[in-house]
């Protein structure tokens, strides 16, 4: 089945090359800028009320899908794709937890930037921690890595 997606928005960063991006948000401290369009913009009413937002988008200048078992960046072994965050995969599709700086306008400034610039926005949510946070008992792979 095919599925489209329109893009709401553009993220702005200063990550112009693929192997300059960080690993994940959650290491970042890089600053950007997402740019909702215009038609768009009143579903931002009340955002500045979170500290945390999630934003999904298309990994632009993904390559193409290679292998179903890949070696993540954290790890020197392969292991099933769809147990990693690897970028190459069927549908580029990326989302990162941002802590949310301000808003002016249709313009969010966030902390957290794992993404190029350019990046095409998909949908923003609200990052709750009652729904968001879950104690974990298995984490796979990474698990064995974090005591090596």
């Amino acid at each position: 089945m095919e599925i489209k997606f329109t893009s709401i928005g553009v993220i702005h960063t200063p990550i112009h090359d693929k192997a300059a991006s960080p690993i994940q948000a959650a290491r970042s401290e890089i600053e950007g800028t997402v740019e909702v369009l215009p038609e768009y913009a009143e579903g931002l009413e009340g955002i500045e009320d979170f500290s945390h937002i999630f934003l999904l988008y298309t990994w632009h200048q993904a390559d193409s899908l290679l292998a179903l078992k890949v070696k993540p960046y954290l790890d020197d072994q392969e292991h099933g794709l769809f147990t990693t965050r690897f970028p190459v995969r069927p549908n580029s599709l990326g989302f990162s937890v941002v802590r949310l700086l301000g808003r002016e306008g249709n313009l969010l400034h966030f902390r957290g930037a794992d993404m190029l610039d350019g990046t095409p926005l998909l949908d923003i949510k609200p990052y709750l921690p009652d729904f968001d946070v879950f104690t974990v008992s298995r984490i796979g792979w990474y698990q064995q890595r974090k005591f090596k």
